[in-house]
């Protein structure tokens, strides 16, 4: 017996190679399985996905690589010194959707609340910064109350650092928020810097402060939805771009945009093989486009006609209704649409 398994074998910290590894096997596990069953059990309750869970339903399946998993806040007061779980309450990493590479971090509302603070931006700021070095696109998957405010001023220096990031890499990467929870101050300001931002309906809200704010300054009775909800910001404030009803379908549809996406402003968007022949002729456009000027029609069904299997991903669907942005396919390759909507 060794010097490292006497050691070992009394009963201290395991010291010897086959012991730390599978301490640190246990501590990996740990951190996948995140604070607590009732914690999971109680984000499910909320009609919510775990973060991880969103993870796997963004990239490709087993393409996901984690950083700083282990990581854990330092700070100290309120309690914070007993308290630190693995990952800080955001989790970073890479992955790809349909082969490509995609930059994530995803808030975990099961540790406190999803908050911002020093070591949960640093790693913010470490995956914003290999995204804009890799030159691939960065998505956050947001679902957190703000800054956690035992940090203090530490927690807001965090904010600044994200923000920066957002103005240095904007039009050089594509950026997409995908809010996914009640995400209130430094929250809400960042995926506003960003370039897209999709949202579910009756578990996501965006805003600067809550209705209980409201309510003390102005008098006025909101809720939360009705404040800063995905309708209001789908159809009112234009923030939002999509608006789903719930987390899947949103989370397929942040592929499809990626994948109708460059990488970067140096690439051109993937183009795919197309069986819908770009020559062929369209005669069911004499009857959906009226000869007479000043007869309405539906501009989108246009739109259908034109583009390769009449597949379109239209951008604000719901606000500006007058007008059509879009995203679609011609002959295999990617093109942006503008249209007048005549009804």
């Amino acid at each position: 017996m060794t010097v490292l398994d006497e050691t070992a074998s009394s009963g201290g910290e395991p010291t010897d190679a086959r012991g730390r590894v599978a301490e640190l096997h246990e501590i990996r596990a740990q951190a996948l399985r995140g604070p607590s069953e009732k914690a999971t059990e109680a984000q499910h309750a909320k009609g919510k996905l775990t973060a991880r869970e969103r993870i796997e339903l963004l990239l490709d399946p087993g393409s996901f690589k984690e950083v700083e998993q282990l990581r854990r806040h330092r700070a100290t007061g309120f309690g914070l010194e007993t308290k630190k779980p693995y990952t800080d309450g955001v989790i970073t990493g890479w992955g790809t959707v349909e082969g490509r590479t995609v930059f994530v971090y995803a808030h975990d509302f099961r540790i406190f609340g999803g908050a911002l603070g020093e070591a949960h931006a640093t790693k913010i700021h470490k995956i914003m910064d290999m995204a804009i070095a890799a030159g691939a696109p960065l998505v956050s998957l947001n679902d957190g109350a703000g800054a956690r405010i035992q940090e203090g001023v530490s927690a807001l220096a965090g904010y600044g650092g994200i923000f920066q990031r957002n103005t240095k890499a904007s039009g050089v990467i594509p950026q997409i928020s995908v809010m996914l929870g009640p995400c209130a101050g430094g929250a809400a300001y960042s995926p506003a810097l960003t370039d897209f931002v999709f949202m579910v309906r009756e578990t996501s809200q965006m805003f600067i402060t809550g209705p209980d704010v409201v309510r003390a300054v102005t008098g006025e009775e909101i809720t939360q939805n009705g404040l800063g909800g995905a309708d209001v910001h789908a159809e009112t404030s234009g923030v939002a771009h999509f608006a789903y009803d719930d987390e899947e379908t949103c989370l397929a549809e942040v592929r499809y945009l990626i994948a109708m996406l460059p990488s970067n402003n140096r690439e051109n968007p993937p183009a795919h093989e197309s069986d819908d022949p770009a020559n062929r002729r369209s005669d069911v456009l004499l009857d959906l486009v009226p000869a007479d000027g000043n007869r309405p029609y539906d501009m989108a069904k246009v739109i259908e006609e034109l583009v390769d299997d009449g597949d379109f991903l239209e951008v604000h669907e719901r606000w500006a209704r007058n007008i059509i942005c879009a995203l679609a396919r011609l002959d295999g390759k990617v093109v942006g649409i503008v249209a007048n909507q005549p009804q």
